[in-house]
């Protein structure tokens, strides 16, 4: 469990309570403390605490603090069914001893961050933000780097901002972010995980050790996710670019936290309305946080995005060539293809995942897509697909270089070449990564 910035009220201050209220406190978290009995011992207890930075709260303000409090401590020598305990799980605060919340802060915190699409635009923004505001951070997990190459050396300090996908999420049994994210959730990976009910199922398993003291963020634009809130024990922040919510939020072009103004739209580097739900999930946890609007401001202003994620990689005679390679399901090559205005030359096909390819040909068909080159195992399903909603605007290719060569060469001044598969790379490619990197390679070679 992460305490810096959070908020604990100790019941009883004996050996044990004073021992909690002595580590909270110097772990920069905020400690209120209650205790009915009195003795000299208890006294100096109490002054110690309060010369540390404590608050002693009395019977007539216990219950204000608990509105404010994350956990409540409880000391050995008190009762579980105590008022003040009885009145703090009334109110859905989690209580806990000395010994758990021990054992509970030795870790370092973890954010944690899932769903179908946007994750690691997600998990480097919140990186680069707490980087600029001077915390430790490591970015681990389904980016590309284990968490345990990153275990050793790490201080009490140090935070892990991780990645998770359904696949990490088939085996976890204790793991608990601190924060916990859940972006979107769409058709993926039904060729391994069999049905969209048992995919649900998996990317809940983020929040399911998460108690009262720690966060979840969830959309509230997204149907599936919000109807997780009922399952939920954390406490719940919200992110929406269509409504104002207790949370991160747009309005009038702008991004907001609870109430306060962080950036105008149009100050992001990285633009669509995609991409705006990834820099509100990033503000709600820098904001969960407590790092500094201006730090978090300058971060999303310094971001240039990730590689193969809409990677503008040249333009050669008005045309431009756009890499978007970790596009693999239908969902994010409909994001990408409904970011466009200009004339598109659409590079699709891969390995398959599941995945019926109607909704994405019924998008194709209209929006700006001029025309699509098709290639990889998925060409034959896709071209049933594109058949049966009435688009014949269709090149089907053997391998890909030959999709990339023809896609430039059917594009004219003006017009946008887009790599967004929409499948995955396995069927050629040892992952999108090195799929992207090749389209890279033979649009230098044509430039």
């Amino acid at each position: 469990m992460y305490v810096k910035n959070q908020k604990f009220l100790i019941l009883g201050v004996s050996k044990s309570g004073l021992a909690a209220a002595k580590f909270l406190l110097d772990s920069g978290a905020t400690c209120f403390f209650y205790e009915e009995m009195n003795s000299e011992k208890i006294s100096a207890a109490k002054r110690e605490i309060t010369s540390l930075g404590g608050r002693e709260i009395t019977a007539e303000t216990v219950d204000s603090a608990l509105e404010q409090t994350n956990a409540l401590i409880i000391s050995p020598g008190v009762p579980i069914n105590h008022a003040v305990a009885v009145s703090a799980k009334a109110k859905g605060v989690r209580i806990i001893g000395e010994l758990e919340l021990g054992f509970i802060s030795f870790t370092p915190p973890f954010i944690a961050v899932t769903g179908t699409n946007g994750k690691t635009t997600t998990v480097s923004l919140i990186d680069g933000i707490l980087k600029k505001a001077g915390i430790d951070s490591r970015l681990v997990g389904n980016i590309g780097v284990p968490l345990t190459s990153e275990i050793s050396g790490v201080g009490k300090d140090t935070v892990f901002v991780t990645e998770v996908s359904s696949f990490q999420l088939e085996s976890v049994n204790a793991f608990c972010p601190h924060i916990s994210c859940v972006l979107n959730i769409s058709p993926d990976h039904l060729e391994r995980h069999y049905s969209m009910e048992n995919y649900i199922f998996l990317k809940k398993r983020i929040f399911f050790n998460q108690r009262e003291s720690e966060y979840c963020v969830l959309n509230f634009d997204d149907r599936v996710v919000k109807g997780f809130y009922t399952e939920i024990k954390a406490k719940v922040l919200w992110v929406s670019v269509k409504e104002e919510v207790d949370g991160a939020y747009k309005k009038d072009g702008a991004l907001y936290f609870k109430g306060e103004k962080l950036i105008d739209c149009e100050e992001l580097p990285i633009s669509g309305e995609h991409n705006e739900y990834n820099v509100l999930f990033a503000i709600a946890v820098a904001g969960i946080i407590g790092i500094d609007f201006n730090f978090i401001s300058c971060a999303l202003k310094e971001f240039k995005g990730v590689p193969f994620r809409n990677q503008f990689v040249a333009e050669k005679n008005g045309v431009i060539f756009v890499n978007d390679s970790k596009s693999t399901n239908t969902a994010s090559a409909i994001t990408a293809i409904r970011a466009c205005r200009e004339p598109v030359v659409l590079i699709l096909g891969g390995s398959e995942k599941g995945e019926s390819y109607d909704e994405l040909f019924e998008n194709i068909k209209n929006s700006t897509v001029k025309h699509v080159v098709l290639t990889g195992r998925s060409r034959r399903n896709m071209l049933i697909s594109a058949d049966k909603v009435g688009y014949q605007d269709i090149t089907v290719c053997s391998d890909f270089d030959c999709a990339v060569k023809v896609a430039a060469m059917m594009a004219g001044n003006g017009d946008k070449v887009l790599l967004s598969p929409a499948c995955a790379s396995f069927d050629a490619f040892s992952s999108y990564a090195e799929r992207g990197e090749r389209f890279n390679k033979i649009v230098g070679e044509l430039i």
